[in-house]
């Protein structure tokens, strides 16, 4: 069975009509038809249409909401839409006012042929779900359709802490794991151990010890982070990004303890910075702190990935566009918007994620998601996200907070390593 079939799940009610309504006209505006991606609202360039029962939908506003690439050919009016490369991708050709498709050179027959309605081109969703692995679903009474993207291979990075250790076995599931074990004292210093919680080096159990965790992960193909955190509450941050004497001790201090202890990076999570102080000259400092870094990180062959919060939060201390120019990747802290240890409202985190692309690559971007907050049903709607704006992945915070019912449902979103 292909991957493709293996995957779909379709409801072929709402090719037939029976789903939509048999009694409505042969073509119907359906202004108040929803049409949900993964859990989130899908905009799109024109309205669906209703026609002979048929949802119809502009091609390009769900195939780039689904990763596929998509090429138009005005001479041959037709449509040659690509997901994937090499031997797994999926081609699907489609000519306007014809009912037939090519599926990877297979003649298929079309419900409705695709139409150009008020410079549109519009096409069957349901076909257009069902041969890209989608599954489909009708609420009559909300008069909405709902489209669940199919599992994907996507970048994912964990956070570890020394509360991890239940989920130490899931480590060479993930491409990065950053060990949460250092961080920025107080006094504006470099520390590892001390009265900090989770964030400092964890002390053996057996045979089990912190250079065994970070040489296994390695051996595994997982990529470990050192993990710097640092708040601005009592102004330790700043002591370090304005001062250069504190700034080359604080670079000197974590280069040395990520190589003596075998990190293949350093992940910095500085937070708070630009709440109280002048944004414009945090923001050129924090980046200036963050260029000296990356100079000795690349000296030592490590990478170096920022952790920031989201650009609609209150800390405006982070310039996106120079970080992301800076560091092997950014990772938006989309979270902490509304109660705590409830879902993140989603509509903040697709606009954390749309203000984040204009101002660096999506390629830099990673979503970061905590799970403290989210459930079984919210994270699948957050990597949903991720997967519409085709980031280069996901951030968990944290092993050892995913449940069972959340384990299972990232799994049939993300395809993680094995």
């Amino acid at each position: 069975m292909s991957k493709r079939l293996g995957k779909l799940i379709l409801a072929a009610s709402i090719v037939s009509g029976g789903m939509l309504g048999i009694s409505q006209a042969p073509t119907e505006a359906s202004s108040a038809v929803k049409i949900m991606l993964d859990g989130y609202p899908l905009s799109f360039s024109g309205d669906p249409v209703i026609m002979n029962g048929t949802t119809m939908v502009p091609f390009r506003s769900i195939s780039e909401a689904m990763g596929i690439n998509v090429t138009w050919n005005q001479a041959t009016k037709t449509i040659l839409a690509v997901k994937g490369d090499g031997a797994e991708a999926i081609r699907v050709q489609l000519t306007l006012d014809n009912k037939k498709a090519l599926v990877n050179g297979t003649a298929t027959p079309l419900a409705v042929a695709p139409q150009a309605v008020q410079g549109n081109t519009l096409i069957p969703l349901s076909f257009f779900s069902q041969q890209f692995g989608a599954t489909v679903g009708w609420d009559q009474t909300a008069r909405t359709v709902s489209i669940t993207s199919p599992q994907e291979k996507m970048y994912t990075l964990a956070f570890y802490a020394t509360s991890s250790f239940s989920e130490v076995e899931t480590i060479p599931r993930f491409n990065s794991v950053s060990f949460g074990w250092s961080r920025i004292d107080e006094n504006g210093k470099f520390a590892t151990t001390g009265k900090a919680g989770d964030f400092q080096f964890p002390k053996p159990a057996g045979d089990i010890n912190a250079e065994t965790l970070v040489l296994d992960a390695a051996k595994a193909g997982t990529t470990p982070y050192l993990m710097v955190l640092s708040g601005d509450t009592k102004g330790e941050l700043t002591k370090i990004i304005e001062n250069a004497e504190f700034r080359q001790q604080a670079i000197l201090d974590m280069i040395t303890t990520a190589k003596e202890n075998h990190f293949e990076g350093i992940l910095l999570d500085f937070e708070g910075l630009g709440l109280t102080t002048d944004k414009t000259l945090t923001r050129s400092a924090f980046t200036a702190f963050v260029k000296e870094l990356d100079t000795a990180t690349n000296k030592e062959d490590l990478k170096l990935s920022l952790a920031l919060h989201p650009l609609n939060s209150s800390y405006q201390g982070y310039d996106y566009k120079a970080l992301g120019d800076i560091a092997d990747e950014l990772i938006i802290m989309a979270y902490d918007y509304g109660t705590k240890g409830t879902p993140e409202p989603v509509n903040k985190i697709n606009e954390a994620i749309l203000l984040a692309l204009e101002q660096t690559d999506k390629d830099n971007l990673i979503l970061g998601i905590n799970l403290y907050s989210e459930n079984a049903d919210s994270v699948s709607t957050v990597i949903g996200l991720a997967k519409r704006y085709d980031l280069k992945g996901i951030a968990l915070w944290r092993l050892g907070l995913i449940s069972s019912d959340e384990w299972s449902s990232m799994q049939r979103s993300v395809e993680f390593r094995q």
